[in-house]
C-alpha cells in the first residue's frame, strides 16, 4: 500500500481555493480516486452529475474529516443510532443516516430520506475537508458504467481538463469501495 504524503500548503490552498468557487477536484480516497465538490453549491453537484452522467435522484456521498463534521447530522438522532455510526468512524464505512431534519439539500440527497456519511481515516480526506471547513461530495471518480479510476492517469483520461483540480497523492490501500451501511436496519447495501 503507498502512504500519501501530507499535502503541501499550497496544495491544500489551491483545493481549498477550488471548492470554495464552486469547483470540483479530483482526489485519492481509501480505495479508488474521488470526484468532490462543496455539497451546498448546487452548481457544483450539477457539474459532478453531468461528468459522471449521474441522475440526481441516486443522491451521493458526504465525506468528512471528523464526527465534529457531521455532528449537526448525528444530534438529530437518537443516541444509539449516533453510537452505531460512531462505532465505524473513522475508516471505510458509509453509514446511511436518517436525514431527519432534511439538512442536506435534495441535490445530494436524492430521492432518499437519509443521507450517505463517512467520516474518513485517508489522510489527503481529512487534510481537505479540514481546508474546506465542511464536509465534501464524494463520489467514485468515473463515468456512469465504467470502472472507477485508480490512477491519477485514469482521472485525465476520463475527465482531462473539466476538473478544477486532481489533488496529488495515493490511494489508502483498500480493495473496494466503502461498505455502505444503514444504521437504522442494520443492512449492509454495499
Amino acid at each position: 500500500m503507498a502512504v500519501s504524503q501530507p499535502l503541501s500548503k499550497w496544495q491544500l490552498h489551491l483545493a481549498r481555493r477550488a471548492l470554495l468557487r464552486g469547483g470540483v477536484i479530483a482526489y485519492p480516497t481509501e480505495a479508488v480516486w474521488g470526484l468532490g465538490c462543496d455539497p451546498w453549491d448546487p452548481v457544483a453537484v450539477e457539474r459532478i452529475l453531468e461528468l459522471k452522467q449521474r441522475p440526481v435522484e441516486k443522491g451521493m456521498i458526504l465525506v468528512a474529516s471528523s464526527l465534529d463534521q457531521v455532528r449537526f447530522l448525528l444530534d438529530a438522532l437518537p443516541v444509539e443510532l449516533q453510537r452505531e455510526a460512531e462505532r465505524h468512524w473513522p475508516g471505510p464505512v458509509t453509514c446511511l443516516l436518517p436525514d431527519v431534519k432534511r439538512q442536506i439539500p435534495d441535490w445530494v440527497r436524492g430521492r432518499h430520506s437519509s443521507i450517505a456519511v463517512r467520516v474518513s481515516s485517508h489522510p489527503v480526506v481529512r487534510a481537505l475537508c479540514e481546508a474546506a471547513g465542511m464536509p465534501l461530495v464524494s463520489t467514485s471518480c468515473n463515468p456512469a458504467g465504467r470502472q472507477p479510476a485508480h490512477h491519477s492517469w485514469q482521472v485525465r483520461r476520463y475527465f482531462g481538463g473539466q476538473l478544477d483540480r486532481i489533488v496529488p497523492g495515493a490511494l489508502g490501500g483498500n480493495r473496494s469501495p466503502s461498505r455502505i451501511i444503514d444504521i437504522v436496519t442494520g443492512q449492509q447495501l454495499r
